[in-house]
C-alpha cells in the first residue's frame, strides 16, 4: 500500500515529445523523445555535459526547450513556471535551512501557504516515518549525518505532493559507502511514495541498482533506453557498450556473419561473437568485439570458443575478486576480474597464461565514439 496517500494515480508520466535545447549555436539536448511512465524511477546516465541536467531543467521548468514539448501528466508545460508544475526538484547541495530544525525544514512549504502548526508538525512526522527518520524532527540540521540531510531533502520534497520528484546528482558528495546505503534507502523511499523519481547521475552503480529504466546520454542525444540488464548486456551502441560498466574492447573488421554470430578479425586474434539484436553488422563492416572483465575465464585445458595467450603486467585483490590486467602480443590490454572461490591462486607478474571467452558472452558492434576513460 502506498504511503501518505500516494498512489500510482497521484504520480504522473512524463513524456518529451522531440526536445531540443540550444544555447546560440551550441545544441546541449538534440531529439529527445521518451515517455516516462508513472510511478517509475527513471534515470538519465551520461558523463559530464552530455546535456542529462539540461533535460531534467527543462521538465522542472526551468529551461524552456528550444523546440518540442514537454508534457507531464498529458498536459504540455509550455508557458508553465517551475512554482505551478507537479514537481519538486532536489539540487546536489540539498538546501536546507541551517536554522531550522528538520521539521521545519520538512513543512517549510506549508507554512508558506499558512497552513498552521499542529497539521504541519503531523505531516513532517508523517515523511520523516517514510524516510526511516522517525523521532529526529526537532535537531537541527547540523546535527545529521550526510545520509540523514538526503533524507530530510527528500521528505521536504514529498511535502508539497509532487507528481514528479527530480533529483540531480543528490548523492555526489557522499563517500562511496554511504552513497551504496543511500541508493538502497532512495530506492526505498520512491516504491513506498509511489511516484515517478527522474534522477540525473554519471554513476553507472547508481543508475544499474535504483532504476526501472536508463537513458544513456551521449553529447546531448539518447543512445539508448532500457532497464538495467538490457543496457548492460545489450548495448546497442559502442558509446554504451564502453560507458556502462567496464569492457574489453577489440577493433577490427567483420570476417563473415553466420546466424547470430559474427567473426570479427582483430589484432588479438580472430573472434567470434553474438550480433546486437537491434543493431547488427555486415560482413566487411569496421567493428568492435565487447566483452566483460567477468566473461573471461583461464583456459586450463578448457575449450573456449575465443582462445588468447597474454602476459600478466598487473594484479589487484579485492577480497571476492582478483582483478588481472594482461598484454596480449598485439599490445591490446585485458582485464579480467576471477572469483576468490579460495583456489584461484596468485600468479606471477610476468607470467603467460592462457584465457579465453565465449562468443555468446561477447558482442559485436559497428565502431564508433567510446566513452572517455
Amino acid at each position: 500500500m502506498a504511503f501518505m496517500g500516494y498512489s500510482r494515480s497521484m504520480s504522473a508520466d512524463v513524456q518529451l515529445d522531440n526536445v531540443w535545447v540550444q544555447f546560440g549555436d551550441f545544441v546541449a539536448v538534440r531529439d529527445a523523445s521518451l515517455t516516462i511512465e508513472g510511478g517509475e524511477f527513471f534515470s538519465f546516465l551520461g558523463p559530464s555535459g552530455c546535456g542529462k541536467t539540461t533535460l531534467l531543467r527543462a521538465i522542472s521548468g526551468f529551461q524552456a526547450p528550444s523546440q518540442g514539448r514537454v508534457l507531464i501528466g498529458g498536459k504540455d508545460m509550455a508557458g508553465i513556471g517551475p512554482n505551478h508544475r507537479p514537481t519538486a526538484l532536489i539540487f546536489q547541495n540539498l538546501a536546507l535551512f541551517p536554522l531550522m530544525r528538520v521539521w521545519e525544514n520538512i513543512s517549510f512549504a506549508l507554512e508558506v501557504k499558512g497552513v498552521d502548526k499542529t497539521a504541519r508538525r503531523k505531516k513532517a512526522d508523517e515523511l520523516l516515518e517514510l524516510v526511516a527518520l522517525p523521532g529526529q524532527g526537532d535537531k537541527m540540521v547540523h546535527e545529521l549525518s550526510g545520509g540523514q540531510k538526503q533524507r530530510v531533502a527528500v521528505a521536504r520534497a514529498l511535502c508539497a505532493e509532487p507528481e514528479v520528484l527530480l533529483l540531480d546528482e543528490p548523492l555526489s558528495a557522499l563517500d562511496l559507502k554511504l552513497r551504496q546505503h543511500m541508493r538502497t534507502e532512495l530506492r526505498a523511499i520512491q516504491q513506498r511514495a509511489g511516484i515517478t523519481f527522474i534522477y540525473i547521475t554519471h554513476d553507472q552503480g547508481e543508475a544499474l541498482t535504483m532504476s526501472d529504466r536508463i537513458a544513456v546520454m551521449r553529447q546531448g542525444v539518447i543512445d539508448q533506453i532500457g532497464d538495467g540488464t538490457t543496457v548492460y548486456d545489450h548495448p546497442q551502441t559502442a558509446f554504451v557498450a564502453s560507458f556502462v560498466g567496464e569492457n574489453n574492447v577489440f577493433s577490427g573488421r567483420v570476417a563473415e556473419v553466420s546466424g547470430e554470430t559474427a567473426t570479427v578479425e582483430t589484432q588479438a586474434g580472430r573472434f567470434g561473437a553474438r550480433l546486437s539484436s537491434t543493431a547488427p553488422v555486415t560482413s566487411g563492416d569496421e567493428a568492435i568485439v565487447f566483452v566483460r572483465p567477468e566473461s573471461i575465464r583461464f583456459s586450463d585445458g578448457t575449450a573456449h570458443e575465443n582462445n588468447l595467450t597474454a602476459e600478466l603486467i598487473q594484479q589487484e585483490f579485492e577480497g571476492h575478486f582478483w582483478h588481472l590486467v594482461l598484454r596480449t602480443e598485439s599490445g591490446d590490454q585485458v582485464r579480467m576480474s576471477v572469483m576468490n572461490d579460495g583456489s584461484t591462486g596468485v600468479h606471477d607478474i610476468g607470467s603467460r597464461i592462457n584465457i579465453g571467452f565465449s562468443a555468446q558472452s561477447a558482442i559485436v558492434l559497428a565502431r564508433g565514439e567510446l566513452a572517455a576513460d
